[in-house]
C-alpha cells in the first residue's frame, strides 16, 4: 500500500474516527506511513484507538462548534490530506421532522465539513502543497429513502458542495458495527440487498479503499467526482 500510494511523512486529519470507516481510515493511513489525526467528540474511543494504533494523535472535538473547530484543528495542523467521514443519521419520517433533527444533521453533515475544508485548504495554500480532500457521501444522495429526508438532503448538499474541487465516496449500506445492527431486520436487510445487482452489503474495506485512492496521487486527474461503492444499487 505505502509505495504505490505515496502516504509516508504526509499530515492526514480524519474526522468521525472513532468508529466504523473513519476509524478504518485513520488506522489504514498510519500503517501506510502517514502522520494521522483522528478527530472524534467521544474521548472513549480516541482512547481505544491510540491504544489499537500508538501512532495516530487524537483529538476530542463537537464539529458542531464552529468556534471551537477552527480553534482546534487551526492547531493541530498544517494538513494535506483530509477525510470529511463525521455524521449524524437522525431518522425521522418526513411528517414528524424537527428542528433539533435538520439543524443537527446539517451543522454536522455539511456545515461542518465546509468549516474544517476551508480550514485545512487554506493550510495546504500556505503550505504550497498539492493536498486532497475526500468526503465521505452516501448512496443516499441519490435515492430516496423511508425516514431518510433529512438525510438524504444532507448528503445530497455534501455532493453538490464536492464538486467545487474534491472528491466523494457514495456507500450502500456499510456493515460496520452500526450498521450491523441498523439492519440486523432480515425482513428490511433483504428488501435492501434485493435492490442490489452484486447481492450483498458493503465491508468497511470496500469504503476505505476507495478513500485511500482518492487521497492519493493515483487519482491525480479525478475531482469533483462521486465513486459510488454500491454494489450497482444505483444502476438496478
Amino acid at each position: 500500500m505505502e509505495p504505490q500510494l505515496g502516504f509516508r511523512g504526509r499530515r492526514a486529519l480524519v474526522t468521525g474516527a472513532g468508529k466504523g470507516i473513519g476509524r478504518a481510515v485513520a488506522v489504514a493511513l498510519s500503517k501506510a506511513g502517514a502522520r494521522v489525526t483522528a478527530l472524534s467528540r467521544t474521548a472513549a474511543d480516541l482512547e481505544s484507538l491510540a491504544q489499537e494504533c500508538p501512532g495516530i494523535e487524537p483529538l476530542c472535538l463537537d464539529l458542531a462548534d464552529w468556534d471551537a473547530t477552527e480553534a482546534a484543528v487551526g492547531a493541530a495542523g498544517p494538513f494535506e490530506l483530509l477525510v470529511n467521514n463525521a455524521a449524524v443519521a437522525v431518522l425521522q419520517p418526513f411528517l414528524e421532522v424537527t428542528r433539533e433533527a435538520l439543524e443537527r444533521s446539517f451543522d454536522v453533515n455539511l456545515h461542518a465539513v465546509l468549516h474544517v475544508s476551508q480550514i485545512v485548504a487554506q493550510q495546504m495554500i500556505a503550505q504550497g502543497v498539492a493536498g486532497a480532500i475526500v468526503n465521505v457521501s452516501s448512496q443516499a444522495s441519490r435515492r430516496a429513502l423511508r425516514d431518510h429526508a433529512v438525510y438524504c438532503s444532507t448528503k445530497s448538499a455534501l455532493d453538490m458542495l464536492s464538486k467545487i474541487r474534491v472528491n466523494t465516496v457514495n456507500p450502500t449500506v456499510v456493515m460496520t458495527d452500526m450498521g450491523r445492527i441498523n439492519w440486523s431486520d432480515p425482513q428490511k436487510s433483504t428488501a435492501m440487498i434485493d435492490r442490489i445487482p452484486l447481492g450483498k452489503f458493503a465491508e468497511v474495506d470496500d469504503v476505505v479503499n476507495s478513500i485511500l485512492f482518492l487521497l492519493s496521487d493515483k487519482s491525480a486527474m479525478t475531482t469533483g467526482s462521486s465513486l459510488m461503492v454500491d454494489g450497482g444499487f444505483l444502476v438496478s
